[in-house]
């Protein structure tokens, strides 16, 4: 048996099938004003018997597609569950928002929080974050590494962010040190609502975000805790849901 993820981010889409518990044909791309047709051309790509559909656009998959649908939630705790068997805390930081959950001892999550009502902190603030200092988004993470710890940003709206970094680089900070002042603020953020939720580890750091060294390096040594990333962290959700299917 085949069974298929698909998550519908608003930013990138991704797309998983299994058999027997291993991948077998993984797909991505950036989310498109197109993203029905293109995933009717994904679905060509590969054979599945089952489908499971998360994220933002799964509402659209479910008229669309006749799929049956998960939250991002779920589709999170379950990737990580069989990625990391024992886990007890996932972090998904995703294009326009954060997750935190805690799991029980069978990966059923038993509390979660999440920020969804501005992109703060999220994916979407690294990319623009990096666009106004001149960075690629792959190496901001490695360029905030090697800014120094001084700098504070006051604001996290995107729009007034932007002009504070703006202004920083045109005082004269170096582009590094506010780099390395903007994954503090967003580390911050993120770091708040993990300690609301009281977490334990292992903690599984999922999403785009924990492609950015930078936020994995200030979690571990903020937390204390083991923080475990996958290979493919944007693919948990997709492959989570995949595994859901899978045991449906």
């Amino acid at each position: 048996m085949r069974a298929a993820g698909l998550d519908i981010g608003s930013r990138t889409v991704e797309f998983v099938v299994l058999e027997d518990g291993g991948v077998v044909s993984e797909r991505w791309f950036d989310t498109t004003p197109d993203v029905e047709s293109e995933c009717a051309a994904l679905f060509e790509t590969a054979a599945f018997d089952s489908l499971i559909v998360t994220g933002y656009g799964r509402a659209l998959a479910e008229i669309q597609f006749d799929a049956r649908t998960v939250t991002e939630i779920r589709a999170h705790a379950a990737g990580a569950w069989v990625l990391f068997p024992g886990c007890r805390t996932v972090l998904d930081v995703g294009g326009q928002d954060t997750k935190v959950m805690v799991l029980g001892p069978e990966g059923r999550v038993a509390a979660f929080e999440m920020n969804d009502r501005c992109a703060a902190g999220t994916g979407k603030f690294l990319e623009t974050m990096a666009g106004a200092l001149g960075f690629a988004i792959d190496a901001f993470g490695a360029a905030a590494l090697r800014g120094s710890n001084g700098l504070c940003l006051s604001n996290m709206c995107t729009v007034f962010a932007e002009s504070e970094v703006v202004g920083l680089v045109t005082r004269g900070e170096k582009r590094e040190d506010v780099a390395r002042a903007v994954h503090d603020s967003i580390h911050r953020r993120s770091l708040a609502m993990v300690r609301r939720l009281s977490p334990e580890g292992p903690m599984v750091f999922s999403g785009g975000g924990a492609r950015n060294p930078c936020l994995v390096r200030l979690m571990e040594d903020e937390l204390g805790l083991e923080v475990l990333v996958p290979e493919k962290p944007h693919m948990v959700g997709a492959f989570g849901a995949a595994v859901i299917a899978g045991g449906s």
